[in-house]
């Protein structure tokens, strides 16, 4: 996608992203607030801030060409440029921000209202996200369906790291060089996405983009909104009906965050998740197919073929993608990305049986056999999405946002004693990604003073969560603890299923449940359940690339396809 310049905040406003962990006395702190600036403000009304409230927005075609696998209807969506306050609490019409939005509206009929989808991230762009709903065509004749770029990514106004990123080092060294180079890189990293970013960074915030959303709501002319939110979309949600339980119509939160505790409570989860996803899953579905992938008989096997697999490359790393090292971290990022649904489980499988061909040819002193395309699309795909791995400053708006938000919205242990105890025993547990938190980014951000309110659903309509029992990302645990903390709320559990993001997946049980909900607002009458749909037997195998190239179903990874392949754009 092509990626707009910095709008303009003030005369200048550059942009940030990826950090690592460590705190140290000399990292630069955010620029301090001016005398009685204010982080918070009361909620916007038509009357107030008219030179926001009374622009109208410019609709045209969002692309040349609809995406190649999008459904009918695609060539219908519209995109616009929205400016908003670079910061609520003193919302000047001289200091604003652009925020790219989306819209899909019926073909034939007038919507019944207007239905918000965000993709989560924090941070992932969403211009697409009314496509991913077309699918469901009851719904798409019903509403007005929104899509948007929150402030900091995509095409609205961005926060940059300048491509800088987390270290490469490789977090199961406990050595003390290695801890303190992984510290050092962190404070580095900071300076960089400060530098960088300028005055903009602390206005990337949850509250900032809610107060974004509900002028979206104003712009289009809507009393309330309807919602889907997936992952962290979930948490913007949450947050907006805190906010603005007055706007709130049918609200929809797919693979929650634990949005009702501080975002490190959230994120202390996922080392428990991702284990449990490979193990319990990938690992079992692999075994299953030993004579396919040769990974192994049993469950514990795949994972013992997997942990020899890293000590190899650690020992000598193999080069693939130009100078890439394929190193242990870079192999947990693979693996990591892989989890995220069923349909990464069979390209997962065969990368890792042509990198342990490699391996051996290596130590064999043999030519390693060149790598599958197959293979370097798994790889670049898990290069593509993970924050640690990003090479280039044009792709690291997103991770750049999801750090400012995540580090800045709630508080964290700025501890460097905390994290490497913490990180090592969530690694004895849980090696996959429990080692890694020793370089969490957010215990060397310089945060902002600010307080945000804390969800509780008292005086929200009730709200319709969506969880899959194996969820790596989100796990279900955290899901399940802001379901009971948050008034009013149904949870639909899917079980025997581990995809994070699971409406519009085809679960005929959970869309009808959705539809019906989007649809009539009927909710069910108690917390349910749904059966999961299983994870598909591996493909043929003479057409080993047959699989990859099918359009995925997941909702967040169609939207990052019909980002990357269509390149909306507000202009």
């Amino acid at each position: 996608m092509t990626r707009r310049p910095p709008g303009p905040v003030a005369k200048a406003v550059g942009a940030c992203t990826l950090v690592l962990a460590g705190l140290a006395a000399s990292t630069p702190a955010v620029a301090a607030p001016s005398a009685g600036e204010r982080l918070t403000a009361p909620a916007l009304t038509a009357t107030e801030n008219s030179s926001y409230a009374r622009q109208k927005l410019s609709w045209h075609k969002c692309f040349a060409e609809p995406p190649e696998g999008a459904p009918p209807g695609a060539e219908r969506l519209e995109c616009a440029t929205m400016r908003a306050p670079l910061n609520w609490g003193q919302p000047g019409a001289d200091q604003y921000v652009e925020i790219a939005v989306s819209r899909l509206r019926p073909a034939t009929a007038q919507p019944r209202g207007t239905l918000f989808i965000n993709p989560g991230g924090p941070g992932g762009p969403g211009l697409t996200m009314p496509l991913v709903l077309l699918q469901r065509s009851a719904v798409a004749d019903a509403y007005e369906l929104v899509g948007f770029d929150v402030r900091g990514t995509g095409q609205s106004t961005n926060v940059t790291c300048g491509g800088t990123s987390t270290s490469p080092n490789d977090p199961r060294d406990r050595s003390k060089t290695n801890l303190d180079l992984m510290h050092d890189a962190a404070d580095v990293f900071v300076r960089h996405c400060v530098y960088r970013s300028g005055p903009l960074l602390r206005y990337v915030t949850t509250e900032q983009t809610v107060r974004d959303l509900d002028l979206l709501r104003h712009l289009l002319g809507w009393q309330k909104i309807s919602w889907v939110g997936y992952s962290g979309g979930t948490w913007l949600g949450a947050y907006y009906a805190t906010f603005f339980p007055g706007h709130v119509d049918r609200f929809v939160l797919d693979s929650n965050t634990e949005f009702t505790a501080p975002w490190q409570s959230s994120f202390g989860w996922q080392p428990l998740g991702f284990e449990r996803r490979f193990r319990e899953d990938f690992a079992t579905w692999a075994a299953g197919y030993d004579t396919r992938f040769h990974l192994g008989g049993t469950a514990d096997d795949v994972r013992r073929f997997y942990e020899r697999l890293r000590a190899d490359v650690v020992r000598d790393p193999l080069l693939f993608l130009g100078l890439i090292p394929i190193d242990g971290p870079v192999l947990d990022g693979v693996i990591l990305q892989s989890m995220y649904s069923k349909q990464s489980f069979q390209p997962l499988a065969e990368l890792l049986q042509e990198l342990r061909a490699q391996v051996d040819a290596r130590a064999a002193g043999s030519p390693p056999p060149a790598l599958s395309a197959a293979a370097r699309a798994t790889l670049d795909a898990a290069r593509r999405t993970s924050p640690d791995l990003l090479p280039v400053a044009a792709a690291d708006a997103f991770p750049a946002t999801f750090f400012a938000i995540t580090c800045q919205d709630t508080p964290w242990n700025r501890s460097r004693q905390f994290w490497e105890k913490e990180s090592a025993r969530q690694g004895s547990q849980y090696p996959l990604a429990g080692w890694a938190s020793v370089a969490h980014p957010c215990a060397a951000w310089p945060r902002p003073n600010i307080t945000l309110p804390k969800p509780t659903g008292r005086g929200v309509p009730p709200v319709l969560m969506v969880e899959s029992t194996h969820d790596p990302a989100t796990p279900y645990e955290g899901a399940v603890r802001a379901h009971r903390a948050f008034a009013g709320s149904r949870l639909l559990t899917v079980t025997n299923e581990g995809d994070h993001g699971i409406y519009t997946m085809g679960n005929q049980c959970v869309d009808g449940l959705v539809d019906t909900f989007l649809l009539t607002g009927a909710l069910p009458a108690t917390d349910t359940e749904c059966a999961g749909t299983g994870i598909p037997a591996p493909t043929d195998p003479s057409q080993p690339q047959a699989f990859a190239r099918r359009l995925p179903a997941n909702p967040l990874q169609l939207n990052e396809y019909y980002t990357k392949v269509a390149g909306p754009t507000t202009r």
